[in-house]
């Protein structure tokens, strides 16, 4: 949580930095979080950043920079050194460090690691090994593990010893010779024992456990669905390799509901990025919009069609954009609603199913009831009772092709090994237009006679 007076410790710093008031600025630091020391850090102009590095202690720096983005990190790193910048990223918990590391020069990590202890650099090079978005890629090697032979008391004198550098203390994992998961103990569950009962005695043999390769958000599924605040990742053999804490998933959600929002919007994830030029932006994006400038040349031509019909029933241009608005409306409705329940549930036949038929029936429904209103309203205001027929038909069958669209590309795009989210906002609404204006001038020009009588 950011601290309630942030702004007001920001002026007090950046004045306390200009009189070089030693003490008062660590006692403005005192009461900062990581977050605010970041937003602090970030808010100062550029010769006053390197004057505060100066006051923070190498636990602070490295808090510091787990805060930052890869851009301010690599920029904060190169102000220290190689040198001094290893010895504050050994500072930093290892998953952390090795995820920093993945996004920095292959050059610049390997001449961090050479610089830091070879047993401390083997465990971030292992974690820097697993493929990006897995269990592997997110976990933390710092938890405590004991045997199902210890006692309560022996438990405790372990968790004491590593209290300092364990990341998670709500568990204690049991594991065998060969390191292989077989129980987990609450620190409830040894509160609750006495100090000679064995581990073995108490411990939970049925293990709720990820596998090293498993995506980050299955991960993230597996700890909302049983509400764990964190879960073991195992190898093959199913010997214990680390944890995924709850903070963790945290972030992968933010992470995946800003990629999953990018595509949604038909903007990459660079495209949102301030520090994109001009020339990459409209680059990343064109290609979206250069389809959709396709498809909207398609529903120009549809209007050139039947322009005859709309110069003879002039009113018909009044419904056009209510009709198009209304059925791409819908259809992006379906399309969140479709991409939300696959990546809850998974795409298998019997969701697809039950999917489909849901959105058709509310589709109908939702046809129904907005046809029938326009109808009225538009009969009433033309005078022409045909007009609001052909309105109201229109809307009712627009809208549940609107739906349908909404729910079969996304589905269809996913059975093409096509990320579902790909099926943009924009893409839908551009391809309901094409749809609801073709259905629209098809019912006005068969029902032309009763509408100019």
């Amino acid at each position: 949580m950011a601290h309630p007076n942030a702004d007001g410790l920001l002026t007090e710093l950046i004045a306390r930095l200009a009189q070089d008031d030693a003490h008062a600025i660590r006692k403005a630091l005192d009461e900062l979080q990581p977050y605010d020391l970041a937003q602090v850090y970030l808010a100062l102009p550029a010769d006053r950043r390197c004057r505060l590095l100066h006051h923070l202690q190498k636990e602070e720096i490295a808090a510091l920079l787990e805060e930052l983005d890869l851009h301010h990190q690599a920029e904060l790193i190169d102000k220290l050194g190689t040198h001094h910048a290893a010895e504050i990223l050994r500072r930093m918990s290892p998953d952390d460090l090795a995820d920093l590391l993945r996004r920095l020069s292959a050059e610049n990590a390997a001449a961090i690691l050479a610089t830091m202890d070879a047993a401390y650099a083997v465990r971030v090079r292992q974690l820097m090994g697993y493929a990006r978005e897995t269990a592997g890629a997110i976990m933390t090697d710092r938890f405590v593990w004991i045997k199902p032979d210890m006692t309560v008391r022996e438990a405790f004198d372990k968790l004491r010893q590593y209290a300092d550098v364990a990341e998670i203390l709500n568990y204690l994992y049991v594991v065998d010779p060969d390191k292989r998961l077989v129980g987990v103990v609450s620190i409830r569950d040894l509160l609750q024992a006495g100090e000679e009962t064995p581990i073995a005695d108490i411990m939970v043999e049925r293990v709720i456990s990820v596998p090293v390769d498993m995506d980050q958000e299955e991960v993230a599924r597996v700890i909302e669905r049983y509400d764990f605040v964190a879960v073991p990742v195992v190898d093959r053999e199913g010997r214990l390799l680390g944890v995924v804490t709850v903070d963790d998933v945290l972030d992968v959600i933010f992470q995946e509901a800003g990629e999953d929002f990018s595509k949604f919007s038909a903007a990459s994830k660079e495209a949102i990025d301030l520090r994109t030029s001009p020339l990459q932006g409209a680059r990343r994006r064109l290609p979206w919009l250069l389809l959709l400038l396709v498809i909207g040349l398609f529903t120009g031509s549809i209007v050139s069609r039947f322009e005859d019909t709309l110069q003879r029933v002039v009113a018909l241009a009044f419904f056009m954009p209510m009709i198009a608005g209304m059925t791409g409306n819908t259809g992006t409705q379906s399309l969140a609603i479709v991409i939300r329940t696959m990546a809850e549930e998974g795409l298998r036949a019997r969701i697809i199913l039950r999917l489909v038929t849901r959105e058709a029936g509310s589709g109908v429904i939702i046809g129904f009831v907005c046809g029938t209103a326009v109808a009225i309203a538009a009969g009433l205001w033309q005078h022409n009772l045909a007009l609001g027929v052909v309105v109201g038909l229109t809307l009712f069958l627009t809208l549940i092709v609107g739906t349908l669209a909404g729910t079969l590309i996304p589905i269809a795009l996913c059975f093409l090994r096509v990320d579902p989210a790909v099926a943009s906002g924009p893409l839908i609404t551009t391809l309901n237009d094409v749809f609801s204006l073709l259905i629209y001038f098809t019912i006005a020009h068969f029902f032309l006679s009763w509408l100019l009588a």
